[in-house]
């Protein structure tokens, strides 16, 4: 996989990055309100956010309501405050990956990935890439884990760069493409 594109000072930024962007965000994990109903709030797969079938142009809001965002066990995306938490519909993740940037740390390739609202992560143990394939049209859906159980679908351009990083290894008779971030290896399908 090829490594050090990215300059060093931004590699520096990007670590930063990503070692603090959980930092500051409202411990929603630990909070378990009894009040729980559904709000008319959907996330859509471009990661726009609607309200009551409005778009919400105001990025800080977005992003507001982004840092109280969890998902549960249940699988259900939920607003979360210390006394309810309301259910909103995802179409595909909360959040959008528009960026990866490949690099290294100690040796190691390390893929930071940046969403639509700023967050960066670095892949590998605790951010894992993930890829489902439509069973009817072959199509990759790319995601990577951003934070508790909210997840990023990475966007057609920053997993064309990812393919494009991969290294190819034959698994049972077919070519299949792997990428390396943090110590740990993530398939990403195979290729035609």
């Amino acid at each position: 996989m090829p490594v050090d594109h990215t300059p060093p000072d931004l590699m520096q930024s990007l670590l930063k990055a990503a070692e603090s962007s959980g930092d500051g965000l409202p411990p929603v994990e630990a909070w378990n309100p009894t009040h729980c109903d559904t709000m008319d709030m959907v996330i859509r797969r471009d990661g726009s956010w609607w309200h009551e079938g409005r778009r919400i142009t105001r990025q800080r809001l977005v992003k507001l309501f982004a840092r109280i965002l969890r998902k549960d066990d249940d699988g259900v995306h939920y607003l979360v405050t210390p006394v309810e938490k309301q259910a909103v519909e995802v179409e595909a993740a909360p959040f959008v990956a528009v960026r990866v940037d490949c690099g290294e740390d100690a040796g190691e390739p390390v893929l930071f990935f940046t969403t639509n609202l700023g967050d960066v992560v670095a892949a590998g143990p605790e951010n894992p890439i993930r890829v489902e394939t439509d069973p009817e049209t072959g199509e990759p859906e790319p995601f990577v884990l951003i934070r508790g159980r909210l997840e990023a679908l990475i966007n057609r351009p920053a997993f064309y760069e990812l393919v494009a990083m991969a290294d190819m290894r034959e698994v049972n008779g077919q070519n299949t493409l792997f990428v390396t971030s943090k110590g740990e290896t993530f398939e990403l399908g195979r290729a035609e």
